[in-house]
């Protein structure tokens, strides 16, 4: 391959190695962008599907919040770029964004695509070159700054000025991010926090007769509530559990308590809106000849998916006992026994720790080694925030490895 005498690889196409390309060329460095996949940016096209969700519009401090532990830890990398910082980005490229009615960001056609390929010719216009195909296989033996990919031709070796990593984490291995760079670190002498699924779904030992009745089905205006956390919103019963975006919210502390007791029990309110004391008083009322699934039907409009999960989980001696039902309608026990796999995730939490990088997300063992994106141990809900900070990762990684490199780079003092 040929290369400049002095470059700067950024290894990963998703949305945190191209915001360090363009900050290293901004920077005025030669970049060159390596990806294993046949076009970059395919985890964040597919995010775009639905509408792509860039960010959010709430107050900083409300929006840092949401990174929960490593919330003072990405502080000063939001805000370096927070989420006005990343409207604006947008639209430098053309690219417009309004507020949608809970708060999320969105590019006013909804789409991913329009904004990837304005990205991609501005990055080229810079001079960032692309390689496709080309897997990382770490470094080559006795030689600590020289890269291995392999490429369409062969094994390719070049050596950089600087590397930036933003190798994504193991979920939706397909598009790219697969976890392959695990032991290429970890062989490395680099301990890494191990990877775990986060904002996913969760098994559930439905019945076969509820699984085979519900699966697929939507369960709307409900609440969540697990020891001392609660939201409302909505998920979806699945053949062998949970998903969506309500279990998806919790999912990090679900997945911390199965992993400390073996299981997590948490509770549904089917009538969030409604108080125990009303729910009980409707179900309390006379209903003659009805059915009690009628009853639940013209008294509380509970019927489905909902009548469903009562019928579940309430025991059939309780289900007459209008005190006993209205306490399982305003919180129904549900036990999720494992997260789904890591591969069906919508994110990762583990990987590269902070307290391994210094302030430019350079590796302390590493010098020159930047990491950047969802490689870092860091979680976050859906809503705009995965994205934002791996926005704000990639700049800093590119500032990080640009102020390094015109510090002296290879030359300078680890």
């Amino acid at each position: 391959m040929s290369t400049p005498a002095s470059f700067v690889a950024v290894i990963g196409g998703g949305p945190a190695g191209l915001m360090a390309a363009e900050t290293l060329a901004e920077a005025g460095h030669a970049v060159e962008v390596f990806d294993a996949m046949p076009s970059v940016g395919r985890k964040f096209l597919l995010a775009g599907k639905g509408g792509l969700n860039l960010t959010h519009s709430e107050s900083f401090e409300a929006f840092v919040g949401r990174y929960a532990a490593r919330a003072e830890t990405l502080r000063p990398l939001l805000q370096t770029f927070d989420n006005e910082a990343l409207r604006a980005w947008a639209a430098t490229l053309g690219v417009s964004t309004f507020v949608g009615s809970s708060g999320r960001v969105f590019p006013s056609d909804l789409k991913a695509a329009p904004l990837l390929r304005a990205w991609l010719h501005r990055l080229r216009e810079s001079g960032v070159r692309f390689h496709m195909r080309h897997r990382w296989l770490g470094w080559a033996e006795g030689e600590a700054g020289v890269l291995r990919f392999q490429a369409p031709t062969g094994e390719v070796q070049v050596q950089p000025a600087a590397t930036v990593l933003a190798l994504g984490g193991a979920s939706w291995p397909q598009l790219g991010s697969d976890g392959a760079w695990v032991p290429l670190l970890a062989a490395q002498g680099i301990t890494l926090a191990p990877l775990r699924p986060s904002n996913c779904g969760f098994d559930v030992a439905w019945s076969e007769h509820f699984a085979s009745r519900h699966a697929g089905q939507p369960l709307k205006g409900v609440a969540l509530h697990f020891e001392d956390w609660q939201q409302a919103g909505e998920c979806v019963v699945t053949a062998g559990g949970v998903e969506g975006s309500l279990v998806y919210a919790a999912s990090a502390r679900l997945r911390e308590a199965i992993a400390r007791d073996g299981s997590a029990t948490f509770q549904l309110d089917l009538l969030p809106q409604r108080s125990l004391a009303w729910v009980q008083a409707e179900l309390a009322h006379p209903r003659g000849p009805r059915s009690l699934s009628t009853h639940l039907k013209t008294r509380l409009k509970l019927e489905g998916v909902k009548a469903g999960l009562l019928w579940e989980n309430v025991p059939k001696a309780d289900q007459t006992d209008p005190a006993k039902l209205a306490a399982a309608i305003k919180a129904l026990p549900v036990r999720a026994q494992a997260p789904r796999p890591i591969a069906e995730a919508i994110s990762t939490a583990g990987g590269v720790p902070f307290e391994a990088m210094d302030g430019g997300l350079m590796l302390r063992q590493r010098p020159g080694l930047f990491c950047a994106g969802e490689m870092l141990d860091w979680e976050a809900p859906t809503g705009g925030y995965l994205l934002t900070a791996c926005f704000a990762s990639g700049r800093a990684a590119g500032q990080g490895a640009a102020a390094w490199l015109a510090a002296g780079g290879p030359g300078a003092d680890a």
